[in-house]
């Protein structure tokens, strides 16, 4: 009798987990409701080469705006993007990050190269001009500030939005993140929910 009744449970439970429903994927940050295509980022790589983002169709492409000479934020949203890559494993190839770098007059190619390859080498940095940057970075509604700092060796500084544009496949953009509010293991549950 105590088998029949150990058999029943375990029945039971067989039953239950396979009529629970399956666990859905809330997505983190700012969600855009209705797709909308991302805007474009006609800037240039740091290869030297026009900057396509529709060439990146199929994949998750992130976007984050900084400046190399950026001391915390840049750096470590870099970083926390790194780990994303990580994380994702293999599916990491239907992954592009890309970093616009928003201080024309230092933001070198040279220098953006070496940068954001430091982090991961599959990382892509745009540049432009002041002219070139204005758009994309309005489109975005990024908030950009160059402020001087009297008596520092760097000069100025340029404070920015620390925010992170999620892309999907088709070109929508489907959410904005902020830099240390979301987790890298959020950011890589909500890239793999758009893989």
């Amino acid at each position: 009798m105590r088998r029949l009744h150990l058999l029943t449970i375990a029945m039971a439970a067989v039953l239950l987990v396979g009529c629970s429903s399956p666990v859905v994927h809330s997505p983190h940050g700012k969600i855009y409701e209705e797709p909308q295509a991302a805007p474009a980022l006609a800037l240039i790589d740091h290869t030297g080469q026009p900057f396509d983002l529709t060439a990146h169709r199929g994949n998750v492409v992130l976007v984050f705006f900084g400046f190399t000479h950026c001391p915390d934020i840049c750096p470590t949203a870099l970083a926390d993007l790194a780990r994303v890559r990580q994380q994702l494993g293999s599916a990491a190839a239907r992954l592009q990050v890309v970093f616009v770098a928003v201080d024309p007059e230092r933001d070198t190619q040279e220098l953006l190269a070496h940068y954001v390859t430091a982090f991961d080498p599959s990382f892509v940095g745009l540049r432009g001009t002041a002219q070139e940057l204005a758009p994309v970075i309005a489109d975005y509604r990024v908030k950009v500030q160059r402020t001087e700092l009297p008596g520092s060796a760097l000069g100025y500084s340029m404070d920015h939005s620390a925010f992170i544009f999620v892309i999907d496949g088709a070109g929508n953009l489907r959410q904005r993140l902020i830099h240390g509010v979301e987790t890298v293991d959020e950011i890589v549950a909500d890239v793999r929910a758009l893989l």
